[in-house]
């Protein structure tokens, strides 16, 4: 029995790779740390600009790395462990973690902050470009 999957149509041509991130991404889900995504309100000539905020509490800017990798915007947290310390409880674990964010084509990172335990980072979506580009039919004889 094959699955049907939403990219299988004839008429979508070269979506494999987006149906392959989209599969990963649904694995590797699993809720930490939670985050926000916001739309930021634009200036009448100015691109819409998004928000992503991750609750990094613990985390200090040395121990997060925000990159892009190809047309995904990776970030990471490793707390490194601190050996000499004698918990009597211990309810706070140094967790590390990866969220992983998939940019559509053209999207920017405009910068990232860390402030009061949340790591924000921005991005701009800049209107695309409206393109009609007329294509010549050859005919042989």
């Amino acid at each position: 029995m094959s699955r049907m999957t939403p990219f299988a149509s004839p008429l979508l041509l070269g979506f494999d790779a987006m149906e392959k991130t989209l599969e990963r991404l649904a694995k590797a889900n699993d809720g930490y740390p939670p985050y926000n995504i916001e739309r930021l309100r634009a200036d009448a000539d100015a691109p819409e600009r998004l928000r992503i905020t991750l609750a990094v509490a613990g985390f200090s800017e040395t121990e997060l790395d925000v990159t892009i990798e190809e047309n995904q915007l990776v970030i990471r947290g490793r707390q490194v462990e601190q050996g000499e310390r004698d918990y009597l409880y211990r309810g706070i674990a140094a967790r590390q973690f990866q969220r992983v964010f998939v940019l559509a084509d053209g999207m920017q990172v405009s910068g990232a902050s860390l402030k009061n335990g949340l790591l924000s980072v921005d991005l701009i979506r800049p209107e695309p470009e409206r393109m009609v580009r007329k294509i010549n039919i050859s005919v042989s004889q």
